[in-house]
């Protein structure tokens, strides 16, 4: 039997629902989502396995022009999806017009590997515009198959997979079947703890935050968390506690609900705050937080 194995990276600007496509594709919720842009940070690779096929599917951030350095990191995993995939998913929403980096988007255009363009968001949209979307991509990316889906509605989602398995090309396995993921089950706590204070703060707190989990210990009954929420100033630190703590509370449980889902086990988590005065900026402690690898 032929074995057929590669990386399909997805990729285009903020909020076009990479993270869903990819938690759909995977059956598992790999990617953190929230309605925020740069709710993605890191290359998140989720693993599909069939008998005859292995995909690697992989969510990176969206495309966005760098302001700190931190940015700058997220845009390297961006440009590290382009070196190594086999097939690149490009997606946008209905009424998107451009990819907000053009350098970004002529590699696009003149990928000498299989591209589907994955209009996303169509059920937004009636048929007038989605004949217009379509008609308008096909111009722009001549290169490309174009697919209309709905990744929240999983609308042609099963198409687009099966699409993907065709034009794999031969290999073996990259990884064994039994994976899931290549990322430790550490990294997924720091991203859910992370996704909730997306979802519970405002402006510029949540993009000044960063998770290290410090304790995981897991037995048969109970998985024990100890993590640190990192904030670059004293005032976000206040911020991050709340009045007599409520405000941290409400994530730690938040948190806890999700990660016991995630690992089908009882959690106990414990957060705390420490200032790490501009991280988004040093060097060490990108490369401390996993973002900066040269």
């Amino acid at each position: 039997m032929t074995h057929k194995a590669g990386f399909v990276n997805i990729i285009g600007n903020p909020n076009v629902g990479k993270s869903t496509l990819m938690n759909a594709f995977v059956g598992e919720r790999l990617s953190i989502i929230t309605s925020k842009a740069q709710t993605t940070r890191h290359r998140i690779l989720g693993i599909v396995n069939g008998e005859d096929f292995q995909i690697m599917f992989s969510d990176t951030p969206g495309i966005i022009k760098p302001a700190y350095d931190l940015q700058k990191s997220m845009m390297d995993f961006v440009k590290s999806a382009f070196e190594d995939a086999d097939i690149l998913l490009y997606m946008v929403e209905i009424g998107e017009k451009e990819l907000k980096d053009e350098a970004f988007f002529k590699r696009i255009t003149n990928s000498s590997i299989p591209v589907l363009l994955l209009l996303n968001k169509i059920d937004l949209s009636n048929q007038e515009q989605l004949v217009e979307q379509v008609a308008l991509w096909q111009e722009k990316v001549p290169n490309a198959e174009i697919f209309p889906i709905s990744a929240l509605e999983k609308f042609n989602v099963t198409e687009v997979f099966e699409r993907i398995i065709q034009l794999l090309p031969e290999s073996p396995a990259y990884y064994p079947k039994d994976a899931l993921t290549d990322k430790p089950e550490r990294f997924f706590v720091n991203e859910i703890i992370r996704e909730k204070i997306l979802l519970c703060y405002d402006k510029e707190i949540p993009y000044s935050v960063e998770i290290e989990t410090e304790e995981f210990l897991e037995d048969e009954e109970i998985i024990r968390i100890r993590a640190l929420i990192m904030v670059e100033r004293d005032s976000q630190k206040g911020i991050i506690i709340g009045h007599k703590g409520a405000a941290i509370k409400k994530v730690g449980i938040m948190a806890r609900e999700q990660l016991e889902k995630f690992f089908g086990k009882q959690v106990h988590i414990e957060l705390f705050v420490k200032v790490n005065k501009d991280w988004r900026n040093s060097a060490f402690q990108l490369r401390r937080f996993g973002y900066n690898q040269k």
